[in-house]
């Protein structure tokens, strides 16, 4: 089935791991006419997190419920998180089954178990740094974002960037 929008996200944490890594997140997402692409930056963050944000803030973008989606991520850890790991996860009570101590990033995995419950989402995996335009231009943004700089062309609306484009 044709989706009705296709997201393309990406997350990117300077110093991962660090005590004060600035990260940034992005999502281009695009339909038959249009372009909206979106990022952020959080401070202190993770790579991961990044990531998972890009991801909730792009399906966050779309209005009502019941679109086709297919989302374009180079993680494998949100891409097995959304697919499989979070339905074990919620059957456990958010508790990892091998520890059971509670799933990290827990607050960002129910914001979207939430999210992709609302419409038929796939989510695709994609090589990141492989020449597709998209993702190579969600990882530029969300670079740019952990950077703390404004994307070329955006507006800058709180902590968030954004901007429309026509497709041609």
């Amino acid at each position: 089935m044709k989706p009705d929008i296709i997201i393309y996200t990406d997350g990117s944490c300077l110093n991962n791991g660090s005590e004060f890594a600035p990260g940034g997140w992005a999502a281009v997402l695009e339909n038959d006419r249009k372009q909206l692409r979106i990022s952020g930056r959080e401070c202190p963050t993770t790579n991961q997190r990044m990531e998972l944000r890009a991801i909730i803030e792009g399906l966050k973008a779309i209005q009502g419920s019941g679109k086709v989606i297919n989302i374009y991520t180079d993680s494998a850890y949100a891409r097995n998180g959304c697919i499989t790991w979070r339905h074990n996860w919620k059957k456990n009570g958010w508790k990892k089954k091998s520890d059971k101590k509670p799933v990290e990033n827990l607050d960002l995995w129910k914001q979207l178990d939430e999210l992709l419950d609302q419409h038929e989402v796939t989510l695709l995996k994609v090589k990141g740094h492989s020449g597709h335009p998209q993702n190579e231009l969600a990882d530029s943004m969300a670079v740019a974002a952990a950077r703390g700089q404004v994307f070329k062309g955006y507006r800058q609306v709180g902590d968030y960037q954004f901007d429309w484009r026509e497709v041609a």
